[in-house]
């Protein structure tokens, strides 16, 4: 057992989330401390029939803590979560800052957990686009090999923060009323549109979101083989991330086996009957810790291929929960 695990960001979208989750879970620890800015220290959070007062983010907040878990923006983690490795403590970090540093584990609990067990000072949680889509390919990985991935993405507002889906509800309020609104989010109306950037323009056209899909599959699966094409697109829904996803594997697979392949891998639930129109969609799998799939179907440009529809809710696995249960992880070392 930790005898103190903090959370740093613990008043943002997914900070909020994180502290559900460590009381839901009963998480192994004597004693909790809740950081963030200065502009947010002093307010007190309910966690687990206890009042807590968060503390500002500091260099020097991080003596006695065991574990810290960072909800922050890059910025943040870049500067302050060294101090945190210097004073002693594990640090699971959300931000995209480590993620593709050689010597920072970028994990998956599911996929690859010894990471974290072998791990020394900070562990990423990997980007929530990738993180759906990368559980979605590890049985059929281990299965086939995969080659090639085709994705496109359809994310939620609530991925670009609380502010994000602010934009969202107001955006979409004014266009009704037919009034003006200004946008603190996004570059776009984001009401009744959607929006093909996520992220700053990089190398080659592709966004930084598209990349990080690219360089982080292949980090968690251990193989720079792999080939990935994405495209990041914004849509006018609040929360849950979905993706069209198309995987070209070394031998072919039939539709049944790869939909009996995620049926039989923790964290994923297969929601796939056209018949009764039962697939995944942002309206029934918010609030789920797991990934879901359906419309499982072989591709019939290729033998090599197959499509499937993915959809996962961006806060909670796709970040909050995926840092939680790393925490576990390293829980259980104890």
């Amino acid at each position: 057992m930790f005898n103190t695990v903090a959370v740093a960001g613990a008043t943002g979208a997914v900070g909020r989330i994180i502290l559900q989750l460590l009381a839901e879970r009963k998480f192994p620890a004597n004693n909790f401390r809740f950081l963030a800015s200065a502009r947010s220290a002093g307010q007190i959070i309910d966690f687990a029939g206890k009042q807590v007062t968060v503390e500002e983010l500091t260099h020097d907040c991080f003596e006695g803590i065991d574990l810290l878990i960072g909800s922050t923006p890059d910025e943040i983690a870049a500067e302050f979560f060294p101090s945190a490795i210097k004073a002693g403590c594990k640090v699971i970090d959300e931000s995209g800052y480590w993620r593709m540093n050689p010597e920072v584990a970028l994990v998956v609990p599911e996929i690859n957990p010894q990471a974290a067990l072998d791990a020394k000072g900070i562990i990423s949680s990997p980007n929530c686009s990738t993180t759906q889509m990368v559980l979605a390919l590890k049985p059929l990985h281990d299965a086939a090999r995969v080659r090639r991935v085709v994705v496109s993405t359809y994310q939620a507002t609530s991925g670009a923060g609380l502010q994000g889906t602010a934009d969202l509800l107001a955006g979409s309020r004014a266009s009704l009323e037919n009034a003006d609104y200004q946008y603190k989010i996004f570059k776009h109306p984001i009401a009744f549109n959607a929006i093909p950037q996520i992220g700053g323009f990089k190398e080659n056209g592709y966004t930084s979101e598209e990349l990080k899909m690219v360089y982080e599959t292949r980090k968690i699966l251990g193989d720079e083989s792999i080939q990935v094409c994405a495209t990041c697109i914004r849509i006018p829904v609040s929360n849950c991330h979905s993706e069209t996803v198309n995987v070209e594997t070394e031998r072919p697979l039939s539709a049944e086996e790869a939909r009996s392949l995620f049926a039989a891998t923790p964290g994923i639930t297969v929601m796939d009957n056209i018949e009764l129109g039962h697939y995944p969609m942002p309206s029934n799998c918010d609030g789920s810790d797991q990934v879901f799939i359906g419309r499982i179907r072989k591709d019939m440009s290729h033998p090599n291929c197959i499509t499937f529809w993915c959809v996962s809710d961006n806060l909670r696995k796709g970040a909050a929960t995926n840092a939680v249960q790393i925490a576990e992880l390293l829980a259980k070392q104890l």
